[in-house]
């Protein structure tokens, strides 16, 4: 008896070493899967100073500070190259400047250009940001301007060591939240049928004539989304996305980040714990027209109603355990447009004799971008796959039909999509569009018809299951 008791305690023994080895295993199982995705947040301000160009110099230069703007934005750290998705506070950033801040980025990030997911908020009363053309008007000495290149670089430096800075902070992320809630009386789309069934599209951003606020919504996306990243229990970052031109009113020198700005800075004093990134889906052919006549006490209405949605969204938000993410990207080639005022001689005539200094500028955009369409330039369309959802980002000021059509090849999913990546093309129309002569194509529209098939087939092809 005392032997097999003997042996039963060696057994008890053995299986007890055995079970705190599996245990042990365990833990450092659980561990691991704790430490397979990292993130890191960053944020800096990007003011420009006094007198600087708004909106490519289509409006009022600076005059005064009304608030300032910023980028936010996050490392995803895994076992690949780490992914850079980042939104800034400027109208646009444009050709060899869009090339600039994401070789940047990504040399911060240790990762590559084509992995930072950079995009533009779109607000008007801010910067764009392009280098070749705004030498190209120094050299010509025109009296407009765009950018200041001194500027330009200083930011995108303090951007770029906000981001290092941030990396020595990256904190494990175990979940993905997701979630979404419609927006009240915010977006409405610029086009509208009238009595005598004529389509019209002159319903702008600020909307003074009552009649025109009457028709209907139009062709919009109501939702807004919701991603967010989590340690356990505590949020790291949350992403929300919204398709509407972001300006109440704009134009008299004051910067502003607008409505927008107001509810992701609201938002953030609710969860102080997190990042809070605001992003501006595709919305070329959408803005708080019906509901926004411009005056300054509709911009915290509007700022409100986007808080609440990012409230509602917040609030039914679901989490689950963040299994993978992958990146992928496709490229896209849009034509440049060759018609009457848009070939290089055009331009160029353009450049140098237009009496207006927006004239000038919108000649050197012009010419900034063909240089790069003549060279063979593409564009990139990437996507970074959690699995239960997408985070898309598609270029310059793409029509919403383009976004919804990126819902559609995941019927069953959640993707949330990001416009103003690369801003070189300008709007980025459907057929439709075209075929019923868009006024706001005249001026600020790069590309050739036929965009919209090279778009869509890019959403396609980006956005298909893998293994499909």
């Amino acid at each position: 008896m005392q032997h097999e008791g003997s042996v039963n305690s060696s057994l008890s023994r053995r299986e007890a070493l055995a079970a705190a080895c599996l245990h042990g295993l365990a833990l450092t199982g659980i561990a691991q899967d704790k430490e397979k995705f990292r993130l890191a947040a960053f944020s800096t301000e990007v003011t420009p100073p006094l007198g600087h160009a708004c909106m490519g110099g289509g409006i009022a230069p600076v005059q005064k500070i009304e608030d300032p703007l910023f980028i936010h934005g996050l490392v995803l750290l895994g076992d690949e190259k780490p992914i850079v998705i980042a939104a800034i506070d400027w109208c646009e950033i444009r050709n060899d400047a869009y090339d600039r801040w994401r070789t940047v980025l990504a040399e911060a990030a240790r990762t590559t250009p084509e992995r930072v997911l950079f995009s533009s908020v779109h607000q008007h009363d801010t910067p764009i940001a392009d280098l070749t053309a705004q030498r190209l008007l120094e050299k010509h000495q025109a009296k407009g301007s765009i950018c200041d290149l001194e500027f330009h670089e200083k930011t995108v430096q303090r951007v770029a060591k906000a981001l290092r800075d941030c990396l020595a902070a990256a904190r494990p992320v175990t979940h993905l939240g997701i979630g979404q809630a419609k927006v009240a009386e915010v977006a409405s789309n610029r086009r509208f049928v009238t009595a005598d069934g004529k389509p019209q599209y002159g319903r702008m951003s600020a909307t003074r004539d009552p009649k025109l606020r009457e028709y209907p919504e139009g062709t919009i996306d109501p939702w807004l989304k919701t991603l967010s990243f989590w340690e356990d229990e505590k949020p790291a970052a949350i992403l929300s996305a919204y398709a509407t031109h972001p300006m109440s009113y704009y134009g008299k020198g004051a910067v502003t980040a607008d409505f927008v700005g107001q509810a992701r800075k609201r938002f953030q004093a609710d969860h102080p714990q997190a990042a809070v990134l605001y992003i501006s889906g595709c919305s070329g052919n959408v803005t708080a027209g019906k509901y926004n006549d411009g005056a300054p006490e509709n911009r915290p209405v509007l700022a409100d109603k986007i808080y609440q949605a990012m409230t509602a969204a917040w609030t039914a938000t679901k989490k689950q355990p963040l299994r993978q993410v992958a990146f992928r990207s496709t490229k896209l080639r849009l034509e440049p447009r060759n018609d009457p005022g848009f070939t290089v001689a055009d331009l160029t005539k353009r450049l140098t004799t237009d009496p207006k200094p927006f004239g000038q500028c919108l000649a050197a955009l012009g010419l900034s971008w063909r240089q790069r369409a003549e060279a063979g330039f593409q564009l990139d369309v990437p996507v970074v796959d959690f699995g239960p959802a997408q985070y898309l980002l598609l270029p310059a000021e793409a029509d919403v039909e383009f976004q919804l059509h990126a819902q559609q090849m995941r019927p069953d999913g959640f993707v949330m999509t990001a416009g103003y990546g690369e801003c070189a093309p300008g709007y980025i129309p459907t057929e439709r569009t075209v075929e019923e002569k868009d006024s706001n194509l005249h001026d600020w529209c790069w590309v050739a018809p036929g965009a919209d098939k090279a778009m869509r087939t890019a959403i396609e092809t980006v956005l298909k299951p893998v293994g499909k």
